[in-house]
């Protein structure tokens, strides 16, 4: 690639990774697609897509060290359930029909952006609820879901695992949001990069553009998290969602 290209490529990582950071998920929204249009094929770009998302999680973790106190059980929770499904979605994303795959989610992420947008006072406030072995179990069944997701499908996954911590466990958004940052940033993120690069093929030569692009994103939209809080994290969410909806629906 020229330097045109990979400028493009960084402005596209950043700006993605940005809202992604702000509002919980989605950063392959912009960034995922537009690697098909530059060229790669599809498998090779979802590969691509996810090594560079890793440095979105690790953005996040630089600005989110100081300010955010992750819950051990929570930690432990997403990677034992939710690594094993990233791993499994990984390997059946090759067997199911693309078209199908993104008419199915695009129709559940509109539902995530109509539920969010009329429950009102969603996410707003931290009030934990089930916290007891047996609910943490159904909760850990559900992320192992949402992994699978993860692991086979490119846009908007983080934003079911954002909305269910809200939602299951009572988290308000700015709190789920570094959850989902973090663990699925990092860890189900990294271990979907090491599925895919090992059954297909990494572009290397664009990662770098990518990686700082979503290094400096995940740092940007989690430190406007913060400065602004619940309320416009709420409404990014719901923006971010019915957008990645409306893509997925049009196709």
């Amino acid at each position: 690639m020229n330097l045109v290209e990979q400028l493009v490529l960084f402005i596209v990582a950043l700006v993605s990774n940005t809202f992604s950071a702000f509002s919980g998920g989605g950063a392959g929204l912009i960034q995922f697609p537009v690697l098909i249009f530059l060229g790669l094929p599809f498998g090779i770009a979802l590969a691509t897509h996810k090594v560079a998302s890793v440095a979105l999680g690790l953005g996040a973790v630089l600005r989110y060290l100081a300010s955010s106190n992750l819950e051990r059980q929570f930690v432990l929770l997403m990677l034992l359930f939710g690594l094993p499904g990233v791993v499994l979605g990984g390997n059946l994303i090759l067997l199911v029909p693309d078209r199908l795959a993104e008419i199915a989610l695009g129709v559940l992420t509109g539902g995530l952006a109509i539920y969010s947008i009329f429950k009102p006072t969603l996410g707003q406030d931290f009030c934990p609820i089930h916290r007891d072995k047996k609910a943490m179990l159904t909760g850990g069944a559900i992320l192992f879901g949402l992994g699978i997701l993860n692991g086979s499908l490119t846009s908007g996954t983080g934003l079911f695992v954002t909305l269910w911590l809200i939602m299951w466990f009572g988290m308000d958004y700015q709190r789920a949001v570094a959850y989902t940052l973090i663990m699925v940033g990092v860890f189900w993120n990294g271990a979907g990069a090491i599925t895919l690069g090992l059954i297909g093929d990494v572009q290397w030569t664009w990662v770098p553009a990518l990686l700082v692009g979503s290094l400096l994103g995940g740092y940007l939209g989690s430190h406007l998290a913060i400065k602004h809080g619940n309320r416009w994290i709420k409404r990014g969410f719901e923006l971010v969602t019915m957008l990645i909806s409306i893509k997925l629906l049009i196709g």
